[in-house]
């Protein structure tokens, strides 16, 4: 049974035995920063190869929004890189809000203005007004399903909701604290923010998200924090898991030049 509240201080979280681990932040439509990392990571592997097997990299979740090219991204994750891995994909509040749109378009068109507006537009599909008849919003739904490929389509509907390896707890946006991680609601493993990070609480796992933007990627002994604004700050940061230490890497471009060549930051050791 998952013991939800300890009244001894939590023994320091460990990775599965034997492997290394990867979890990327929030890639939102930067097509080119994925690209970085997956052959950063792939350069990695060999060296990150243990007897217990490959490196194991969970991708944390918002793969498509505000950024340029959802569509790219996509295409680039169901490619299956990095190479020489195992790889695991977690469900954002993003694709939640994607999949919403396909079913209902008018009653979930906010989604054009937390980014869904860039994913049309990565599909070729214009943007109805938000003032537009049910009809327009209901033909361009269908378009955009039309215009994806039904690999996009089933690689979105069979995204993990969380990934449970050794001690971590890995999930999009945080925990409801009160449940059991295989009881938590999607309402918290998609949207948790403020009352998640601020809260003291102890949980069952030490707990690995992405969903709220840190200018440096955070760890204390409760949570691990990855998400740097890739789409805005143009840094994409994943945690790096052996044991009992965490690290963090990053790849960087300039956002005035999304070609420009990657320039990788420094690796920083931090251990709990």
């Amino acid at each position: 049974m998952l013991r939800l509240f300890k009244s001894a201080p939590s023994p320091v979280a460990r990775f599965l035995d034997g492997r290394v681990g990867y979890a990327v932040g929030d890639i939102h439509g930067r097509s080119d920063l994925l690209g970085d990392m997956i052959a950063l990571l792939e350069k990695r592997s060999v060296d990150d190869t243990r007897p217990g097997g490959p490196p194991i990299v969970i991708f944390l979740g918002d793969y498509v929004d505000r950024g340029p090219d959802s569509a790219g991204v996509l295409d680039q994750l169901i490619a299956g890189g990095p190479a020489r891995s195992e790889r695991r994909y977690l469900r954002g509040n993003h694709e939640q809000s994607l999949m919403a749109f396909l079913d209902d378009p008018r009653s979930n068109r906010g989604w054009m203005m937390q980014g869904g507006a860039e994913t049309l537009l990565s599909y070729g599909v214009q943007p109805p007004a938000f003032a537009a008849p049910e009809a327009v919003w209901r033909d361009t739904a269908a378009l955009l399903r039309d215009r994806m490929p039904t690999a996009h389509l089933e690689f979105l509907k069979n995204l993990e909701r969380f990934v449970e390896l050794g001690d971590y707890a890995f999930v999009h946006a945080g925990v409801d604290v009160s449940r059991a991680l295989d009881e938590q609601p999607d309402e918290a493993l998609y949207w948790a923010r403020e009352a998640f990070i601020a809260s003291k609480k102890p949980f069952s796992h030490r707990v690995v998200h992405g969903h709220t933007p840190v200018d440096e990627p955070y760890a204390d002994a409760r949570r691990i924090a990855v998400d740097t604004g890739a789409y805005a700050s143009g840094i994409l940061t994943a945690a790096r898991f052996e044991g009992d230490g965490v690290s963090f890497v990053s790849v960087r471009r300039a956002n005035a030049n999304i070609s420009a060549p990657v320039r990788p930051l420094a690796a920083a050791e931090v251990n709990w």
